[in-house]
């Protein structure tokens, strides 16, 4: 039977651990304790860094070295112990054949003892764990008497167990992966008990967090983070993709386990897992993998399987040449046989399925398939506004290829004479995409536009960068019990997103929500969302008829594309109900010269009518590599112009203007520009402009009155965000058209 170790001493180490701030500061305490307690001639505590994927000791015996680091992997014995998680006697570090039983790659770092006087006899190498987790590992070497025993390795345990509460309380770690968000209050432990009771596994757990609890993935991965003490990445394919080396390890393996090993900018590998805890999986994962150093890092099991291509049969970047080059062996085909889809059937079908992965990994609006006369055909896609060419199609295959897109979105692949209208679905990472599909004849041949539409929860309203007095103005217009509220824009200006933040900030048990959209892109627990069909008579209007016979209190409308729906809209809002709804209009005061030409009362509008929110979508400056810089005076005298003499002193601009522009980096492919933020111009129908409106007055004089009362217009906002540092001044003009 194994000695129990000395409760007397080990109650000292607490103590002392207990006394001190750091293990740092109690670590000349500790040391002569621990060497005596294993009659010892030196020892080692390496902390894991947490993001740097190594391990760092610190506490060094003796004034040779104050630091050592050495990385997580079998190239050294503390590396392989940290790896394996599992304790290491070993009785002779010089022994190769010892070693290579114990890993066929372990190696003991020789150069410490190279460096001085000291000799390395035999080792005791534990690691330090708590709540399942690496913290550390601990070195005792050097028995002064024989070799170390099982009862010293007992001991080494026991003791690693008060050490590692020691660091996971210096580390800010937790005992549970959710602790963190109990701690910031985005979930209660109650909450997460029953979460946990009624989820299968993790991966369900964590959508559950996400879906019915709204909490952000950063936030998760966050909690997640500090709990196993290793990074944690997200899904960000412009900055990280699959590592491409001599690796042995199946697909099915790495779904089946959420594993995928990436690479970052510089090809280093990183090993991505849901529970980077599992040594076991770790240890197989090292082995397969054939390379010395990696980092490991901890990623949500759908980011993982984004990486790893789930639903596109595991395609990697290079994917989309090797189809084009199958397509292009058979390019000297006659054109008859093309729409038959068949000797190259699969090379065309693995095409279009690889262009709309590619689309939506790439956060693509849509995808434009663009016949050229005697030449390849074009597939480019809209990224932050902005078309992109980004690969080719040989000519004798367009046919092919639309063929296939419109046997997907259930077209009539006969008729090229007249545009048509569909919509198609594909699963990507075991989420389901929607696809609105055009198909216009050409004089070169069919084209194809595709629109991927928006998909997940609603973006919380913080996130929407509305200017801050648009945001208080705004949250009190949609307070109100009942009244209607529009946002206007082009399409695609984010209108959508903006009322589903809304919608978000309103959704509480108390409000019941209908909302009547074509088509549902955006969902959120809580609302009862209606797809309309206009094609079998559900139109809008008809939605709303049936809304206000469902006790709502809150109803969105997605579009007012006519007067009879324009008319409901006015008379539920007006009946009491809160409406919101978009409609196609460059400003805010135009959106009500175009109801009133509709034909809608202007008395029961402008009763109605809380406020006009008109957006465009304006490119960002990429945050790696934006360039700051003195304003010339050119800046400073468009800077004026655009704001307004009026209004100018608002700005409050110093005497020497500094601004940002684009310089452009591999984050941002070489743009300068990565994402896009909303600028707004919020109309709040006010006793005065409501006399206008009651007159029917001009466009001019409604902008000049909502302009005292406090709105600002899309250039001004515009010029807001450029002195924030979100844009330039080349975006501005975009929107003013100068």
């Amino acid at each position: 039977m194994v000695e129990a170790p000395q409760p007397p001493l080990f109650a000292n180490i607490k103590r002392i651990l207990d006394n001190h701030s750091s293990l740092l500061d109690a670590y000349s305490l500790l040391e002569p304790i621990i060497l005596d307690l294993f009659n010892a001639q030196r020892m080692s505590i390496f902390q894991r860094r947490r993001q740097h994927q190594d391990l760092v000791a610190r506490f060094k015996t003796g004034k040779e070295t104050l630091e050592i680091k050495v990385p997580i992997s079998p190239m050294s014995i503390a590396g392989y112990v940290a790896l394996s998680q599992t304790p290491l006697l070993i009785d002779n570090p010089y022994d190769q054949q010892e070693l290579k039983a114990v890993h066929p790659r372990l190696r003991f770092a020789d150069k410490f003892d190279k460096t001085s006087d000291f000799k390395t006899h035999n080792i005791l190498c534990i690691p330090i764990m708590n709540a399942g987790v690496l913290m550390g590992v601990m070195q005792i070497i050097n028995k002064k008497a024989g070799g170390f025993t099982q009862i010293d390795l007992k001991r080494a345990q026991d003791l690693t167990l008060v050490l590692g509460d020691k660091f996971r309380f210096e580390l800010g770690g937790t005992h549970h992966p959710f602790d963190l968000l109990i701690h910031r209050q985005l979930v209660s432990k109650a909450v997460l008990s029953e979460l946990e009771a009624t989820s299968s596994d993790t991966k369900t757990l964590i959508q559950r967090l996400s879906s019915e609890h709204r909490i952000a993935d950063q936030e998760i991965g966050n909690a997640l983070s500090t709990h196993y003490q290793v990074p944690y990445i997200g899904y960000l394919p412009d900055k990280y993709q699959r590592y491409e080396g001599e690796s042995k390890l199946n697909l099915s393996y790495l779904k089946r386990n959420f594993v995928a090993v990436i690479a970052d900018v510089r090809d280093n590998p990183i090993v991505l897992m849901a529970e980077p805890n599992n040594a076991a999986l770790l240890m197989e994962i090292e082995s397969a993998l054939g390379i010395e150093s990696y980092d490991i890092a901890v990623g949500l099991p759908s980011q993982i399987l984004q990486y790893l291509g789930e639903g596109s049969g595991g395609g990697t970047p290079g994917e989309m040449s090797e189809i084009l080059d199958e397509i292009g062996t058979t390019a000297e085909e006659k054109e008859e046989h093309l729409d038959e889809l068949s000797d190259d059937a699969p090379a065309v079908v693995r095409l279009v399925s690889r262009i709309l992965h590619d689309a939506k990994r790439l956060s693509a609006s849509d995808i434009h398939i663009d016949p050229e006369k005697n030449a390849p055909t074009r597939v480019r896609m809209r990224v932050d506004g902005v078309c992109r060419d980004m690969s080719q199609v040989p000519n004798s295959h367009h046919n092919a290829v639309i063929a296939r897109i419109k046997i997907m979105s259930n077209l009539n692949i006969a008729e090229k004479r007249v545009p048509q209208d569909g919509k198609l679905a594909f699963n990507m990472n075991g989420q389901l995409v929607e696809v609105r599909v055009a198909t216009i004849p050409t004089v070169a041949g069919e084209g194809v536009v595709m629109r991927i539409l928006a998909s997940g929860g609603a973006m919380p309203i913080e996130k929407m960068n509305l200017a801050p007095s648009n945001r208080a103005r705004l949250e009190d217009m949609i307070k109100k019990p009942h009244g209607i509220l529009l946002v206007v824009g082009p399409t695609g200006s984010g209108k959508t997103t903006t009322l589903h933040a809304i919608l978000g900030y309103l959704n509480t048990p108390e409000k019941k929500i209908w909302t009547a959209e074509d088509p549902v892109e955006i969902t959120q627990p809580g609302l009862q969302q209606v797809q309309v069909s206009p094609k079998i008579g559900f139109t809008f209007a008809n939605a709303l008829r049936a809304f206000l016979r469902a006790d709502p209190d809150i109803i969105l409308i997605g579009e007012m594309r006519d007067k009879e729906t324009a008319h409901a809209g006015i008379e539920a809002s007006l009946t009491g109900h809160l409406v919101l709804s978009t409609l196609h209009t460059n400003s805010a005061p135009e959106t009500i010269t175009r109801l009133l030409d509709l034909g809608l009362d202007p008395v029961n509008f402008s009763d109605a009518c809380v406020g006009i929110l008109a957006q465009r979508l304006i490119r960002t400056l990429c945050k790696q590599c934006k360039e700051k810089y003195v304003a010339s005076e050119s800046d400073v005298a468009f800077i004026k112009r655009q704001y307004g003499n009026d209004f100018i002193e608002e700005l409050k601009l110093p005497a020497s203007l500094s601004l940002f522009r684009a310089n452009g980096c591999e984050e941002c492919g070489h743009t300068g520009y990565k994402g896009r933020t909303g600028v707004h111009e919020l109309l709040g129908m006010t006793p005065e402009l409501r006399s206008l409106v009651y007159k029917e007055a001009s466009v001019a004089q409604m902008k000049q009155q909502a302009a005292k009362d406090g709105m600002r217009t899309l250039a001004q906002d515009a010029i807001l965000k450029v002195l924030k540092g979100d844009t330039d001044i080349a975006q501005v003009q975009i929107v003013s058209g100068e």
